[in-house]
């Protein structure tokens, strides 16, 4: 039986525990256009350079909606790789623009543990997560719940195929 990391389980949480994402990832341009276009998002602000130009900004914005959705999968490793379902978010604040070049990170901090009154073999978890840039800076912050399974949940069974064949090199 190997070691590997399978995530974090209900029986992992501790309110206080601070999770920050292994890595970052940089913004590009191809991921601005195609999240603005595959939401059907037609603000100029996130795709004409030369309207977004003449902004405060002086060029084009990140949809708020991106930056959101990559914080969320920055965490899910250390937060909800286990989970069941999104519960929730909520207080969403959008502090600092992002723009295409930015590297982002995720912080998540628990602020809640229990179980579930409706399935016992998952819990109910809540943490408040912020997005970070290479400058240091907030750009996203948010709080969100969602039901994660406990270890020995049958859902969540290691269904590795796990053979009897010799190695053969």
């Amino acid at each position: 039986m190997s070691n590997e990391y399978r995530g974090r389980f209900y029986e992992n949480f501790a309110v206080g525990d601070v999770y920050r994402s292994a890595i970052g990832r940089t913004v590009t341009e191809a991921d601005n256009v195609w999240f603005t276009t595959l939401t059907m998002n037609t603000n100029q602000m996130h795709f004409n350079r030369e309207w977004a130009g003449r902004t405060e900004f002086g060029q084009p914005l990140v949809v708020s909606t991106l930056t959101l959705g990559l914080v969320v999968g920055l965490s899910v490793r250390d937060t909800s790789e286990n989970a069941a379902a999104n519960l929730g978010w909520s207080d969403i604040k959008l502090p600092r623009p992002v723009f295409v070049g930015d590297t982002i990170w995720a912080e998540s901090e628990v602020t809640a543990v229990r179980e579930s009154a409706s399935r016992p073999s998952s819990g109910i978890v809540t943490i408040r997560t912020r997005g970070i840039n290479q400058r240091r800076e907030v750009v996203i912050e948010f709080a969100r719940s969602f039901m994660v399974f406990k270890r020995d949940a049958p859902e969540v069974v290691n269904v590795f195929p796990i053979t009897e064949t010799e190695w053969s090199v």
